[in-house]
């Protein structure tokens, strides 16, 4: 069972770094400051790129969640075998999905959104990926576990 936990693991660190990568990638912070010119990384400094393999990442990521969601409630483990970090990690990434998949909505044709909403969901969803990799990182440092 420990080789599963670690795959398990493995599949997330991946999902994290790529989708990290890929939403930073959509910004035009990789060519400006000429990361992409380093060999190999200037798939980087194409925005459509980056675009379609963060909406990969992203449904990977979500998949991926559910089917952690859904063996948590089968294994009959209560949600207080969750430690605080777990919560806090569950639940940014929560509205990583929710903001998430309202800009996916507003990509689509014929769907309106406010530019008031707009602006406000780029901000959250980047805030919450910030937030996101800040505590992912603090967990990594300090070995701490999403159970007790």
């Amino acid at each position: 069972m420990s080789s599963f936990n670690n795959v398990r693991q493995i599949v997330y660190g991946i999902t994290l770094l790529f989708i990290s990568l890929t939403g930073f990638g959509q910004m035009p912070i990789f060519k400006r400051y000429y990361i992409a010119d380093i060999p190999g990384l200037d798939w980087l400094a194409k925005f459509y790129v980056t675009h379609e393999m963060h909406y990969i990442f992203g449904a990977i990521l979500i998949g991926f969640c559910v089917y952690m969601a859904v063996d948590f409630v089968l294994s009959k483990k209560g949600f207080s075998v969750l430690t605080a970090s777990g919560i806090a990690k569950a639940a940014i990434i929560l509205g990583l999905m929710v903001s998430g998949g309202l800009m996916v909505v507003r990509n689509l044709p014929g769907v309106y959104f406010s530019h008031t909403l707009i602006y406000v969901m780029n901000l959250s969803h980047l805030c919450l990926c910030m937030a996101l990799l800040m505590i992912s990182a603090y967990t990594l440092v300090r070995k701490k576990s999403w159970i007790k």
